[in-house]
Protein backbone atom coordinates (compact mmCIF):
# COMPACT_ATOMS: atom_id res chain seq x y z
CA UNK A 1 0.00 0.00 0.00
CA UNK A 2 2.61 2.37 0.84
CA UNK A 3 4.32 1.72 -2.48
CA UNK A 4 0.59 2.22 -4.35
CA UNK A 5 0.47 5.85 -2.63
CA UNK A 6 4.13 6.92 -3.15
CA UNK A 7 3.53 6.25 -6.51
CA UNK A 8 -0.12 8.19 -6.77
CA UNK A 9 2.03 11.22 -5.01
CA UNK A 10 4.92 11.09 -7.39
CA UNK A 11 2.24 10.86 -10.55
CA UNK A 12 0.43 13.70 -8.64
CA UNK A 13 3.66 15.65 -8.47
CA UNK A 14 4.48 15.29 -12.27
CA UNK A 15 1.03 16.21 -13.57
CA UNK A 16 1.78 19.67 -10.98
CA UNK A 17 4.73 20.51 -12.77
CA UNK A 18 3.92 19.69 -16.25
CA UNK A 19 1.65 22.31 -15.54
CA UNK A 20 3.74 24.55 -13.91
CA UNK A 21 5.93 24.32 -16.47
CA UNK A 22 2.73 24.66 -19.38
CA UNK A 23 1.74 27.82 -17.41
CA UNK A 24 5.65 28.88 -17.26
CA UNK A 25 6.06 28.22 -21.14
CA UNK A 26 2.30 29.91 -21.94
CA UNK A 27 3.60 32.66 -19.95
CA UNK A 28 6.94 33.74 -21.81
CA UNK A 29 4.92 32.40 -24.93
CA UNK A 30 3.00 36.10 -24.22
CA UNK A 31 5.56 37.73 -22.79
CA UNK A 32 7.54 37.45 -25.82
CA UNK A 33 3.86 38.20 -28.33
CA UNK A 34 3.84 41.47 -25.98
CA UNK A 35 7.19 42.30 -26.30
CA UNK A 36 7.02 41.89 -30.28
CA UNK A 37 3.87 44.09 -30.08
CA UNK A 38 5.81 46.61 -28.16
CA UNK A 39 8.49 46.79 -30.49
CA UNK A 40 5.66 47.27 -33.79
CA UNK A 41 4.05 49.39 -31.86
CA UNK A 42 7.32 51.63 -31.51
CA UNK A 43 7.90 50.98 -35.12
CA UNK A 44 5.01 52.59 -36.15
CA UNK A 45 5.70 56.05 -34.02
CA UNK A 46 6.32 58.96 -35.42
CA UNK A 47 9.76 60.26 -35.38
CA UNK A 48 11.06 63.67 -37.26
CA UNK A 49 12.45 63.37 -40.18
CA UNK A 50 11.66 60.11 -40.84
CA UNK A 51 14.49 58.47 -38.43
CA UNK A 52 15.21 55.38 -37.04
CA UNK A 53 17.95 55.57 -35.13
CA UNK A 54 18.50 57.59 -31.35
CA UNK A 55 19.40 61.18 -31.72
CA UNK A 56 22.84 60.39 -30.95
CA UNK A 57 23.30 58.08 -34.22
CA UNK A 58 22.11 60.87 -36.61
CA UNK A 59 24.74 62.99 -34.96
CA UNK A 60 27.25 60.30 -36.31
CA UNK A 61 27.74 59.15 -33.03
CA UNK A 62 31.18 59.42 -31.42
CA UNK A 63 32.78 62.45 -29.71
CA UNK A 64 30.99 65.07 -32.25
CA UNK A 65 27.56 63.91 -30.86
CA UNK A 66 28.36 63.48 -27.17
CA UNK A 67 29.59 67.26 -27.72
CA UNK A 68 26.27 68.54 -28.80
CA UNK A 69 24.33 65.69 -26.52
CA UNK A 70 26.31 67.06 -23.39
CA UNK A 71 27.43 63.71 -22.98
CA UNK A 72 31.03 64.98 -22.05
CA UNK A 73 29.63 68.44 -19.85
CA UNK A 74 33.00 69.75 -19.39
CA UNK A 75 33.58 70.06 -23.39
CA UNK A 76 30.76 70.88 -24.09
CA UNK A 77 30.06 73.64 -22.00
CA UNK A 78 33.52 75.09 -22.59
CA UNK A 79 32.75 75.55 -26.30
CA UNK A 80 29.80 77.12 -25.83
CA UNK A 81 31.44 79.04 -23.20
CA UNK A 82 34.16 80.15 -25.55
CA UNK A 83 32.17 81.10 -28.61
CA UNK A 84 29.81 83.14 -25.82
CA UNK A 85 32.88 84.70 -24.97
CA UNK A 86 34.19 85.56 -28.69
CA UNK A 87 30.76 86.65 -29.13
CA UNK A 88 30.50 89.06 -25.94
CA UNK A 89 34.00 90.57 -27.02
CA UNK A 90 32.90 91.36 -30.58
CA UNK A 91 29.23 92.49 -30.56
CA UNK A 92 28.99 93.66 -27.16
CA UNK A 93 32.57 95.39 -26.32
CA UNK A 94 32.85 95.72 -30.08
CA UNK A 95 36.43 94.57 -30.15
CA UNK A 96 37.84 94.22 -33.25
CA UNK A 97 39.32 90.78 -34.85
CA UNK A 98 42.78 91.85 -35.52
CA UNK A 99 43.30 94.31 -32.10
CA UNK A 100 41.94 91.12 -29.90
CA UNK A 101 44.42 88.51 -31.79
CA UNK A 102 47.24 91.36 -31.29
CA UNK A 103 46.60 91.81 -27.53
CA UNK A 104 46.27 88.09 -27.22
CA UNK A 105 49.51 87.51 -28.23
CA UNK A 106 50.92 90.96 -26.34
CA UNK A 107 49.85 88.70 -23.28
CA UNK A 108 50.68 85.73 -24.07
CA UNK A 109 54.57 86.85 -25.11
CA UNK A 110 54.92 88.64 -21.96
CA UNK A 111 54.15 86.18 -19.49
CA UNK A 112 56.14 83.56 -21.36
CA UNK A 113 59.09 86.01 -21.72
CA UNK A 114 58.39 86.95 -18.37
CA UNK A 115 58.50 83.33 -16.79
CA UNK A 116 61.03 82.34 -19.08
CA UNK A 117 63.47 84.80 -17.39
CA UNK A 118 62.54 84.84 -14.03
CA UNK A 119 62.73 81.18 -13.50
CA UNK A 120 66.59 81.35 -12.90
CA UNK A 121 66.10 83.30 -10.32
CA UNK A 122 63.39 81.59 -8.55
CA UNK A 123 65.30 78.22 -9.04
CA UNK A 124 62.15 77.03 -10.89
CA UNK A 125 62.61 75.31 -14.41
CA UNK A 126 61.44 77.07 -17.53
CA UNK A 127 58.00 77.25 -19.23
CA UNK A 128 57.85 74.30 -21.68
CA UNK A 129 56.95 76.06 -24.93
CA UNK A 130 55.40 73.44 -27.11
CA UNK A 131 56.23 73.07 -30.46
CA UNK A 132 53.51 73.16 -33.42
CA UNK A 133 53.39 72.11 -35.99
CA UNK A 134 50.28 72.01 -38.46
CA UNK A 135 50.30 68.16 -40.11
CA UNK A 136 50.53 67.61 -44.02
CA UNK A 137 47.43 64.80 -44.04
CA UNK A 138 44.44 66.50 -42.57
CA UNK A 139 45.21 70.04 -44.15
CA UNK A 140 45.10 68.04 -47.42
CA UNK A 141 41.85 66.29 -46.57
CA UNK A 142 40.38 69.26 -45.04
CA UNK A 143 40.68 71.11 -48.46
CA UNK A 144 40.24 67.81 -50.90
CA UNK A 145 36.34 67.56 -48.71
CA UNK A 146 35.94 71.61 -49.27
CA UNK A 147 37.00 71.35 -53.04
CA UNK A 148 34.33 68.38 -53.35
CA UNK A 149 31.70 70.15 -51.88
CA UNK A 150 32.86 73.77 -53.89
CA UNK A 151 32.31 71.75 -57.21
CA UNK A 152 29.10 70.41 -56.49
CA UNK A 153 27.45 74.03 -54.88
CA UNK A 154 29.06 75.57 -58.11
CA UNK A 155 27.69 72.68 -60.40
CA UNK A 156 23.97 73.03 -58.91
CA UNK A 157 24.30 77.44 -59.60
CA UNK A 158 25.17 75.99 -63.40
CA UNK A 159 22.02 73.98 -63.32
CA UNK A 160 19.60 76.45 -61.68
CA UNK A 161 20.77 79.24 -63.99
CA UNK A 162 20.33 76.80 -67.19
CA UNK A 163 16.85 77.33 -66.77
CA UNK A 164 15.84 74.09 -67.15
CA UNK A 165 13.64 74.30 -64.09
CA UNK A 166 11.79 77.29 -63.65
CA UNK A 167 10.31 76.35 -60.19
CA UNK A 168 13.77 75.45 -58.52
CA UNK A 169 15.07 78.76 -59.64
CA UNK A 170 11.90 80.48 -58.38
CA UNK A 171 12.50 78.59 -54.98
CA UNK A 172 16.29 79.32 -54.60
CA UNK A 173 15.41 83.02 -55.17
CA UNK A 174 12.94 83.43 -52.69
CA UNK A 175 15.24 81.28 -50.30
CA UNK A 176 18.21 83.77 -50.95
CA UNK A 177 15.71 86.93 -50.53
CA UNK A 178 14.58 85.00 -46.97
CA UNK A 179 18.05 84.78 -45.73
CA UNK A 180 18.59 88.48 -46.74
CA UNK A 181 15.93 89.84 -44.85
CA UNK A 182 17.32 87.68 -41.95
CA UNK A 183 21.10 88.98 -42.36
CA UNK A 184 19.59 92.63 -42.35
CA UNK A 185 18.16 91.99 -38.43
CA UNK A 186 21.67 90.46 -37.40
CA UNK A 187 25.23 90.85 -38.54
CA UNK A 188 27.20 87.24 -39.58
CA UNK A 189 28.87 86.61 -36.21
CA UNK A 190 25.58 86.93 -34.32
CA UNK A 191 23.95 84.33 -36.68
CA UNK A 192 26.85 82.25 -36.19
CA UNK A 193 26.52 82.65 -32.54
CA UNK A 194 22.26 81.84 -32.69
CA UNK A 195 22.84 78.64 -34.76
CA UNK A 196 26.12 77.65 -32.37
CA UNK A 197 23.37 77.76 -28.98
CA UNK A 198 20.87 76.30 -30.98
CA UNK A 199 22.92 73.27 -31.95
CA UNK A 200 24.17 73.00 -28.14
CA UNK A 201 20.46 73.09 -27.22
CA UNK A 202 17.76 72.15 -29.58
CA UNK A 203 19.33 68.62 -29.62
CA UNK A 204 19.83 67.54 -26.03
CA UNK A 205 16.07 68.87 -25.26
CA UNK A 206 14.98 66.72 -28.22
CA UNK A 207 16.67 63.69 -27.10
CA UNK A 208 15.23 64.21 -23.84
CA UNK A 209 11.56 65.06 -24.27
CA UNK A 210 10.97 62.98 -27.84
CA UNK A 211 8.38 60.86 -26.92
CA UNK A 212 6.28 64.76 -26.37
CA UNK A 213 7.82 66.45 -28.82
CA UNK A 214 7.09 64.00 -31.36
CA UNK A 215 3.13 63.97 -31.49
CA UNK A 216 2.73 67.81 -31.74
CA UNK A 217 5.77 67.61 -34.84
CA UNK A 218 3.47 65.00 -36.34
CA UNK A 219 0.39 67.17 -36.23
CA UNK A 220 2.53 70.16 -37.32
CA UNK A 221 3.94 68.30 -40.41
CA UNK A 222 0.31 67.00 -41.49
CA UNK A 223 -0.79 71.21 -41.29
CA UNK A 224 1.68 72.06 -43.35
CA UNK A 225 1.42 69.58 -45.89
CA UNK A 226 -2.09 70.76 -45.91
CA UNK A 227 -0.87 73.86 -46.71
CA UNK A 228 1.50 72.94 -49.21
CA UNK A 229 -1.12 70.90 -50.99
CA UNK A 230 -3.05 73.78 -51.16
CA UNK A 231 -0.46 75.98 -52.11
CA UNK A 232 0.67 73.51 -54.57
CA UNK A 233 -2.28 73.44 -56.57
CA UNK A 234 -3.20 77.36 -56.28
CA UNK A 235 0.65 78.59 -57.24
CA UNK A 236 3.18 75.93 -58.07
CA UNK A 237 1.14 73.71 -60.77
CA UNK A 238 0.34 77.05 -62.92
CA UNK A 239 4.45 77.64 -62.76
CA UNK A 240 5.95 76.22 -66.40
CA UNK A 241 8.60 73.99 -65.82
CA UNK A 242 10.94 75.57 -68.07
CA UNK A 243 11.60 78.66 -70.12
CA UNK A 244 10.43 76.21 -73.28
CA UNK A 245 7.13 74.89 -71.58
CA UNK A 246 6.59 78.82 -71.02
CA UNK A 247 6.91 79.82 -74.48
CA UNK A 248 4.38 76.84 -75.64
CA UNK A 249 1.98 78.17 -72.88
CA UNK A 250 2.37 81.59 -75.13
CA UNK A 251 1.57 79.88 -78.42
CA UNK A 252 -1.50 78.25 -77.29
Amino acid sequence: MSDHEDHKAESLMEKISDKIHGKDDSSSSSDSDDDNKISAMKSKVFRMFGREKPVHNVFGGGKPADVLLWKDKKVSGGILGGVSIIWFLFEVLEYHLLTLVCHSLILTLAILFLWSNASAFINKSPPKIPQVVIPEKPVLEIVSTLRIELNKGFAAIRDIASGKDLKKFLSVIAGLWFVSIISNCYNFLTLVYILVVLLFTVPVVYDKYEDKIDPHAEKALIEIKKQYAVFDAKVLCKIPRSMKELKAKKKV
